[in-house]
């Protein structure tokens, strides 16, 4: 039978319904019913059918008319709340954050699975979970493993051992000895009493990345934590059912105690929790609308669930992916302004790079030849000026592979840590099956995820520093010969005046941003952890430092390919005019003055989907699998990109 869960003033009600065809008022009248009945006063409510009130869904938070019918505005067991007339909306109802994410309304459950271990995810794989494109599951050996554990601490339990985090209090209580017949309300009480971040709750996306990552630490096998409570939290994962965890309160050090104890406050039921079916509403009623049941903890089960670095790690899998994907699209809008700007390609000449041979430097030295190389990729702005007499250009584009090339090698130490810490064990005391003991140690200390994030912020910032420069000289009139602000009429029209200040804007506050949050530590617990990470704040911070990159390199795009405009009929190499192309779906040329948030973020969208790195990647692949450089310096250290079988080409230089 279609039943209906329906939430008035501090009451979850659940209201059973035959006929779906009966109306929305119907469905708050049933409700208001159930609600005065067991109210000594009635609620204060004299008469149901003479109760004004109103009805919306929880999820989306749309209001519902009374006259429909159930069977067209609410699907069986959504989840709805009702507001008499003179009461307020329910606070209790937590949007998310405006712009965290498109995926959460367009959410659909998976069919595919991840199988975990702890030992094999990646950071790919952690944000594809985050995105909900699959459901996960554990390994047989995994299973084995968490089974040997568990066995050990029961052991431990029987024979009355003392034993941190199992038989005694936590931090500065470590010495205080538990009775067993209080082991199960002391992993309770830690997990509330650890329940106390403050802030907006994380992302769907985030939840489920921070719930998926803890499975995968506890899928090692060595927290203690049962098998029956690893599979309800899979479960959980599973039906997509997320604990409100607040983004603020960890110092990264004993792990992230109040975000993970926030996670698993919804799966004992209580607190708040988020399903697509139901949006924002009590844990205990979101479970029980998707058939499960919440976790009872055991012994030492309480700390396993919330000692670690996990909300570090998971977030900063994300950081790492952006940063990523926007490091390797911000040398093709780059290479797109410098042939806007008439720069000449001499800089990227392969020889030079290989006098200095860090990995990113030549890397990026090679996409931009593979963009811009007149033997494949004829220009005609190129051959507008090649007898210019310019023999070279600013900082901003001449210098790219030094710059642009640090930030890729950051990145790719970044996301070894990332996903070295992704599978590691950061629990407290380990549970070791093999030896028969449990070891306390350090391996909650966030201090690698935290350093490492630091170095991505401060590494990814300056893609956007020296993008905000290129975008100066698109602007400015005396530096690009365009249009002041790329637009006519100027005076009438104000262009990409205030774009710029928009960019600059965003590199100040990053400046600002990438001051290091890993070099400060506040000794707390009554100083028994006396040295902490802060690790939290710096994934939290690298997050907004690749957004504002991400924002900064679209504004430039929107630029160089507005600049374009001016420079017709002339055309730019081929992989370059597919980028201009794929801007001009989601962007118009700037004719007259418009608004122009919606441009910039439709191309920033075009960025986080990597849709303009999937355009261009075809040529560069191409180009590296065909060139070969002509000569090459003796050195020791010098190596190539290029594959040695390749047909012999050379770079053409202007």
């Amino acid at each position: 039978m279609p039943r209906f869960t329906v939430h008035i003033r501090d009451e979850w009600l659940a209201v059973p319904c035959r006929e779906t065809s009966r109306t929305v008022g119907w469905l708050g009248q049933e409700a208001l019913k159930r609600y005065i009945k067991n109210k000594p006063d009635n609620g204060g409510i004299t008469s149901v059918k003479e109760t004004r009130f109103i009805v919306r869904r929880c999820q989306g938070l749309g209001l519902l008319d009374v006259d429909d019918a159930i069977e067209d505005v609410l699907e069986d067991n959504d989840f709805v709340e009702l507001a008499i007339d003179g009461d307020t909306m329910s606070p209790d109802f937590i949007p998310c954050a405006p712009g965290v994410s498109n995926l959460t309304a367009a959410y659909k459950e998976p069919g595919d699975f991840i199988s975990l271990d702890g030992n094999s995810l990646t950071s790919t794989d952690l944000v594809n979970l985050g995105r909900g494109l699959y459901k996960i599951k554990l390994t047989p050996e995994a299973e084995r493993k968490v089974v040997q554990s568990r066995e050990l601490l029961d052991t431990i339990v029987k024979e009355n051992k003392v034993v941190y985090g199992i038989t005694t209090g936590f931090g500065k209580f470590a010495r205080t000895v538990i009775p067993v017949s209080k082991l199960k309300e002391l992993q309770e009480n830690l997990v509330r009493s650890h329940s106390a971040g403050l802030g907006n709750p994380l992302s769907p996306e985030r939840t489920r990345m921070l719930l998926a990552l803890r499975i995968n630490v506890l899928a090692k096998g060595y927290s203690g934590v049962s098998l029956e409570t690893l599979h309800a939290m899979i479960q959980a994962f599973n039906a997509s059912c997320l604990s409100f965890v607040p983004e603020k309160g960890t110092v990264g050090a004993s792990g992230d105690l109040a975000p993970l104890s926030h996670l698993a406050l919804g799966l004992m039921g209580e607190g708040k929790m988020w399903s697509p079916k139901s949006g924002w509403a009590d844990a205990k009623y979101v479970l029980e609308a998707h058939g499960l049941k919440p976790i009872t903890l055991k012994p030492k089960e309480g700390l396993a669930l919330i000692n670690g670095t996990q909300m570090i790690t998971s977030l900063g899998a994300e950081a790492v992916e952006r940063a990523e994907a926007i490091a390797q699209q911000a040398d093709i809008v780059a290479a797109l302004t410098l042939e806007v700007l008439k720069g000449t390609t001499k800089a990227f000449d392969s020889d030079i790079h290989l006098l200095r041979p860090h990995p990113g430097q030549v890397e990026v030295a090679q996409r931009f030849r593979s963009l811009l190389d007149s033997d494949h990729h004829p220009s005609q702005l190129a051959e507008s000026h090649r007898f210019c007499d310019r023999v070279q250009d600013a900082y901003t584009m001449r210098c790219c592979p030094q710059v642009h090339g640090i930030a890729n090698d950051t990145i790719n130490f970044v996301k070894n840590i990332i996903n070295t810490e992704i599978n590691s064990a950061t629990d407290n005391p380990m549970v070791f099956a093999e030896r028969g003991e449990t070891i306390s140690g350090g391996n909650f200390h966030g201090e690698y995820p935290a350093k490492a994030l630091d170095f991505l912020a401060i590494a990814v910032h300056e893609l956007a520093s020296i993008s905000e420069r290129r975008i100066e000289r698109l602007c400015n009139p005396s530096l690009s010969e365009l249009p002041a602000f790329l637009v006519n009429e100027g005076g009438l029209n104000s262009g990409f005046m205030i774009a710029h200040c928009t960019a600059a804007s965003l590199v100040s506050e990053n400046k600002v941003l990438c001051h290091p949050s890993s070099v400060d530590s506040l000794s707390t617990s009554a100083a028994t952890e006396d040295h902490v990470s802060m690790g939290g704040w710096a994934a939290r911070k690298a997050l907004r430092v690749v957004e504002h990159v991400e924002q900064v390199l679209a504004i430039e795009l929107l630029a160089a390919c507005q600049g374009i405009e001016f420079l017709r009929p002339l055309c730019t190499t081929t992989p370059l005019e597919k980028v201009y192309e794929l801007v001009r779906t989601v962007a118009k040329p700037w004719i007259k003055d418009r608004f122009m948030s919606a441009d910039i973020e439709a191309v920033q969208r075009l960025l986080l989907d990597q849709k303009v790195w999937g355009v261009a990647k075809p040529y560069i692949d191409k180009y590296k699998s065909e060139y070969i450089p002509e000569s090459r310096p003796s050195s020791p250290t010098a190596f190539s990109l290029d594959p040695p079988s390749s047909p012999r080409k050379r770079f053409r230089l202007e």
